[in-house]
């Protein structure tokens, strides 16, 4: 545990003693002092002290807390490293978006790599953020009133037990349906005048296609008024056991551009073992049912799932390029609380998951793809990422709208986060719906209120 007389930095301190196993077992206390153009501080583990400081912080309050947190967890970083004898792939960075740091930098200096290199970056992921921000180019886009449209849909056929959402099995939700749609319903509704300018759309959860045929138009015709371009329109169809052609001509009619077919694994084994329902087989066949459509496909898969190795997760790599879907997100796994696998599994080999990374990065750009967007989370095995490959030509404009907040969210349903943007100031203001169904469903019309007052209206 991390003792620190600095309420507000603590939590922060905490997030890099957690990246080396056995850390939070150490006292570590504290101490700080900001005369308003230096910053010192000290830290002391059992009778040893490690003091540090740093200058020209004399800056406005924001940016001086955000100086003072990056450099007190850098030094932090620096003693846990050489205390373990180990170097991590991000060094001190503990923040989820690593090329916002990038593009902020380069903004101020024109260049990132030698701040990422202060900061104990390895070179790979410098490199890696490089080929991001240039996979980015022609798609990132910071201009006023640009939003996206975000509708969940936080069902899904079972839990599988890495995941923390609020998703639980249809079996035991279906009930809260006709009630939910009814809210979607008029959140979408109230939701055209707030948006300027739209991006994209994204229907996600959950797992969207486990509602049936008749309750998914429901959706589709809610969204249909608040779509009046041509722009990205994006379905996570999800698993196969749940594909069917009806609904992919729904989505065929309403303009859907985009789907997702997430198999995280190809292995039958691993399928089992994280609770699907479904094989690997089933999965190429929903490959193979979607294509005729014509929609860009999307594929996640997730280093590090539970007992995997590493042979069964270079199969699936290879096995979904293959199938050669537009994108394949690489994730690694992230154990949160919440998780039914985070009760059974503490730590994972850091070794084995490095090589798994390692492998997808060398056998996706040998096929052509490029990343073109990166995220990382609490608790990732590794402390690694999660990475998005694309075609060429072929990035989707939501995760890139999302993982570097470049405009707004118009968020809609249980668990949505809205964020409007206020890229003149600098600023983003989030506004969180109910995670449980029934809370949700009590509070929409304050819900649409609070979006109104946000979006000025």
């Amino acid at each position: 545990m991390v003792s620190c007389a600095s309420e507000w930095l603590a939590p922060e301190l905490m997030d890099v003693v957690r990246l080396f196993e056995g850390a939070e077992e150490l006292a570590i206390s504290h101490a700080c002092e900001d005369d308003g153009a230096h910053f010192s501080g000290v830290y002391r583990i059992g009778d040893r002290e490690y003091p540090y400081m740093f200058e020209d912080i004399a800056r406005s309050e924001t940016e001086r807390k955000s100086l003072i947190k990056r450099y007190a967890k850098l030094a932090l970083y620096r003693i846990l490293s050489e205390r373990f004898q180990k170097r991590l792939p991000w060094g001190s960075l503990t923040g989820i978006r690593p090329t916002r740091l990038a593009y902020a930098s380069l903004e101020k200096t024109g260049e990132f790599e030698n701040f990422f290199r202060s900061l104990g970056v390895s070179e790979e992921n410098i490199a890696l953020t490089a080929r991001v921000l240039e996979g980015q180019r022609g798609v990132y886009e910071r201009r006023e009133g640009n939003c996206d449209l975000f509708v969940s849909l936080p069902f899904c056929p079972t839990k599988c037990v890495y995941c923390s959402f609020i998703t639980a099995p249809i079996a035991g939700t279906r009930r809260f349906m006709p009630a939910y749609l009814e809210a979607l319903e008029r959140e979408l509704s109230a939701a055209k005048p707030l948006i300027k300018r739209l991006r994209s759309v994204y229907i996600g959860g959950g797992t969207p296609f486990v509602l049936e045929t008749e309750e998914l138009d429901r959706v589709f015709r809610a969204i249909a008024p608040l779509r009046e371009n041509a722009c990205e329109y994006t379905v996570e169809a999800g698993r196969p056991d749940v594909f069917t052609e009806a609904k992919l001509d729904l989505c065929k009619k309403y303009g859907v551009t985009r789907i997702c077919i997430n198999a995280q694994s190809f292995s039958d084994r691993t399928l089992a073992a994280i609770g699907r329902k479904h094989s690997a087989e089933d999965v190429v066949k929903a490959f193979e049912m979607a294509r005729p459509y014509g929609f860009d496909i999307n594929c996640d898969l997730i280093a590090g799932l539970t007992g995997e190795s590493l042979a069964e997760f270079e199969n699936s790599v290879d096995t979904a390029i293959a199938l050669s879907p537009e994108n394949i997100t690489v994730h690694t796994l992230c154990l949160k609380k919440g998780a039914k696998l985070k009760e059974e599994t503490e730590t994972l080999s850091e070794g084995g998951m490095s090589a798994m990374i390692a492998y997808s990065r060398e056998k996706l750009t040998a096929a052509g793809y490029e990343p073109y967007y990166l995220y990382r989370q609490k608790y990732m095995a590794g402390a690694h990422e999660n990475t998005g490959w694309t075609k060429k030509g072929k990035a989707c404009v939501y995760n890139v709208d999302v993982m570097e907040e470049s405009a707004e969210n118009l968020a809609v349903g249980a668990n949505a986060i809205t964020k409007k943007v206020f890229l003149s100031e600098g600023r983003i203001e989030r506004l969180g719906s109910p995670k449980d169904i029934p809370t949700y469903l009590s509070k929409v019309d304050r819900l649409i209120e609070e979006k109104n007052a946000l979006f000025g209206l």
